[in-house]
């Protein structure tokens, strides 16, 4: 007897356009699309031709009514031992005071936001508002040196940049806005606007006046405001994402808004198995695409609360993220296989010292799995490992 994944996968196969038309309807159009797949430009695709919608309203606005008050985002950091819970509408509070922010300082629709931050709310308050105004974020990962982040600035040539003072890695702190200003220095792009969010966690904070903004300044001068989403075209870029650059110059990767947003929540439901109303933990950053995808966007497309880990797998301890899946009831989780081959050297009894009952799937990506670790996963989660 087939299944319900060979029912599925034989449509999309077979109708591809039936189905993509179905599964538009996961997510909100304010003007619905003339068409599913315009292969009009070979060998150039658009999909959605004609539609508009806009993710920071699919991803939040379109919650509020049904779970305002569930949590849309964790963010747990054992870096600075805080935790903070955004409720839905805290979450669209939040948001709509930074694009306040961004609006206030001449954003608009297709303008550049890059966004070169460590793993805090206020990432993720950015990414969404610039969907909110339709402009498009470049995210530039918090690991990245100098001269990588000057070569991400000189090709998306941004407005604006969105920083902070610095990030934490196993204790350490991590300067960024000393590493953003040689960038901005060695890049040839012309110098925006650096808006910067001060954790206080450097004593001497270099500062231009000139071009230097102050996050929570701003923020205090845009309380209880409302921005209306830009309703944008299904082939409008939702942002940017650089390669490497290990073979060359970084090539930009560039996401439309309907087809990523529908794919994004179809993957929530026939992928990944996720419910609205439950919660995902994905361990990547939100500088790699996964934590585009699994950490910010999908989740909150499906109404599912999403947490936010800033830092390691194994600090202070490797049951951490254990504690995280009791803690918040998680049935879904993300992560990698190199984490899991960390994790197993630390044994079993971290694993076993939580309840993680609640797990129903772990799924492993970003490089080849090796059967022994999949295997241990397992025998030891007593879960679904994909």
């Amino acid at each position: 007897m087939a299944s319900r994944y060979d029912a599925v996968y034989q449509h999309s196969i077979t109708d591809p356009e039936a189905f993509w038309s179905q599964q538009a309807e996961r997510i909100h159009w304010d003007r619905p699309f003339d068409s599913v797949l315009d292969r009009g430009n070979p060998p150039f695709t658009s999909w959605f031709k004609g539609g508009l919608t806009n993710l920071c309203y699919n991803a939040v606005d379109r919650h509020l009514a049904e779970r305002g008050d569930q949590p849309a985002l964790v963010w747990e950091s054992t870096e600075v031992d805080r935790t903070q819970i955004f409720t839905y509408s805290e979450l669209h509070a939040e948001v709509n005071r930074v694009a306040a922010i961004f609006k206030h300082l001449g954003i608009a629709h297709g303008d550049r936001v890059l966004i070169y931050m460590p793993m805090i709310p206020e990432a993720v308050f950015a990414m969404l508002a610039c969907a909110r105004i339709g402009a498009t974020h470049s995210v530039v990962f918090g690991g990245f040196a100098a001269g990588s982040l000057a070569k991400r600035i000189d090709d998306a040539k941004p407005r604006l940049i969105v920083s902070a003072d610095a990030g934490m890695r196993g204790g350490r702190v991590i300067p960024y806005k000393p590493l953003l200003d040689a960038a901005l220095a060695e890049a040839r792009a012309a110098s925006p606007q650096v808006l910067l969010v001060n954790r206080g966690l450097t004593e001497d904070l270099p500062w231009n006046d000139g071009r230097d903004l102050d996050y929570a300044t701003l923020a205090q001068q845009f309380e209880n405001v409302h921005i209306p989403v830009e309703w944008v075209d299904s082939a409008h870029p939702s942002y940017v994402l650089y390669t490497s650059g290990t073979t060359g110059l970084p090539k930009g990767i560039q996401r439309d808004t309907g087809g990523h947003a529908v794919a994004l929540a179809t993957s929530m439901e026939l992928v990944y198995g996720t419910r609205p109303g439950e919660t995902m933990l994905t361990t990547s950053d939100i500088g790699w695409v996964v934590g585009h995808s699994y950490i910010v966007y999908g989740p909150l497309l499906s109404g599912v609360t999403t947490i936010l880990y800033e830092g390691l797998p194994i600090r202070p301890d490797a049951g951490i993220w254990w504690r995280l899946v009791e803690k918040y009831g998680v049935q879904t989780m993300f992560s990698s296989p190199t984490a899991f081959r960390v994790l197993r050297k630390q044994g079993e009894a971290p694993i076993r010292s939580a309840d993680t009952a609640s797990l129903r799937n772990l799924f492993l990506a970003g490089e080849p799995l090796d059967e022994s670790t999949h295997r241990w996963a397992i025998e030891t989660l007593q879960t679904e490992v994909i």
